[in-house]
């Protein structure tokens, strides 16, 4: 079959000046915006032949972080029949879509895509003057998922989580300490986790991953009547501050999906936060298993409540996904490559299911 080469959606502009502060000694967890960065990310598929057809979705950063995130151009090589650029219904998540017929062979695709990224950091110190949300994206944010409910336990938790408090910074600020204390980075989760925060507040357990831990934040704030949301996306370099857990150790980024979250605040807009982020820092760090008064995760737990690092691209904010030209099941949330054949869903955690490599290098100035 011919391969068929597209270009499509040039979203970002030329890069700009790379930061130039040194990487790798162990220095205080303090980002600050020092200029943008531009990355590349190279994802390749190969999914197994036989079947009569077989379907690819593949996420690519979409976000555009006001001040933080500038997605740029998508690029594909493929031996599919079709490939296109398509949306999710609902959110309009945009994602790489493959189409393949019957084939006894391997069938693949390589997809590029390019963004720019500088340090999230929001100054927490004063309100300023900052326009309201949008009423469309306060009833978006504010909105229940099927795994992020505001209501029940999940609304009766936030409630006694933020008595008390008053404004938003402070009953944003009460949520995210309240998850760092209780809340344990579990290493056995598969992936990124499922973020079915009402089982989890149910259960009595208050461990998983990422995208359970940080989607704790995002349906607690919600039920507080706080704007809030997960972003989905994926780690693209080392920690300049020396954090191995916050970071890249090399250019494979296969395993390196992570969700983190913002809230909107009155006076503020859109605050960082990564609370999953500061348990993964006391699981992985040093010798491991580090406790709350350690200095590295004092560091980190008061900067990750305002602010994060500028090494990671953001790819979607989407809930509960319905992937286009599929019956399969919706998913939760869009982070990592997804594939059917002859209309089987396949595991994207199981290499014996389908394979992929995703490769993620900074670009020159």
């Amino acid at each position: 079959m011919a391969l068929n080469r597209r270009r499509l959606l040039q979203l970002g502009a030329a890069s700009m000046a790379l930061a130039a502060s040194p990487r790798g000694a162990m220095a205080a967890f303090d980002p600050k915006p020092t200029g943008w960065r531009s990355f590349e990310l190279v994802t390749k598929v190969s999914l197994p032949g036989g079947g009569e057809t077989a379907q690819l979705w593949v996420p690519v950063p979409s976000v555009h972080g006001d001040g933080w995130m500038k997605p740029g151009a998508v690029n594909w090589e493929s031996d599919a029949d079709e490939v296109q650029i398509v949306n999710a219904p609902d959110s309009g998540t945009p994602m790489v879509h493959a189409v393949w017929g019957a084939s006894d062979g391997p069938r693949t695709l390589t997809l590029t895509t390019q963004a720019q990224t500088e340090d999230f950091v929001v100054d927490l110190s004063k309100p300023g003057d900052v326009a309201p949300l949008d009423e469309v994206e306060r009833a978006r944010f504010t909105a229940a998922t099927k795994l992020l409910p505001t209501d029940g336990i999940v609304k009766q938790t936030a409630d006694s989580i933020t008595r008390g408090k008053t404004g938003d910074l402070e009953k944003a600020r009460a949520i995210y300490e309240w998850i760092v204390e209780n809340t344990v980075r579990n290493p056995k989760t598969p992936g990124c986790g499922l973020g079915d925060i009402s089982f989890m507040l149910t259960s009595g357990d208050l461990s998983g991953k990422c995208a359970d831990l940080n989607a704790l934040f995002v349906g607690l704030s919600r039920a507080a009547g706080l704007p809030a949301r997960d972003v989905y996306g994926i780690r693209v370099a080392p920690s300049r501050f020396g954090y191995k857990s916050l970071g890249l150790k090399s250019d494979d980024a296969t395993g390196a999906q992570h969700c983190r979250s913002e809230v909107w605040l009155s006076g503020f807009g859109w605050v960082p936060a990564d609370a999953a982020d500061v348990r993964k820092v006391m699981l992985q760090e040093g010798e491991g298993h580090l406790g709350l008064k350690d200095p590295k995760v004092v560091d980190v737990r008061a900067k990750l409540f305002g602010a994060w690092e500028g090494n990671w691209v953001g790819y979607n904010y989407a809930h509960d996904v319905d992937l286009p030209g599929s019956d399969g099941p919706e998913l939760p949330y869009l982070m990592y490559p997804q594939a059917e054949i002859d209309g089987k869903r396949r595991d994207y955690l199981d290499a014996k299911d389908f394979t992929y490599q995703i490769t993620a290098h900074e670009l020159s100035a």
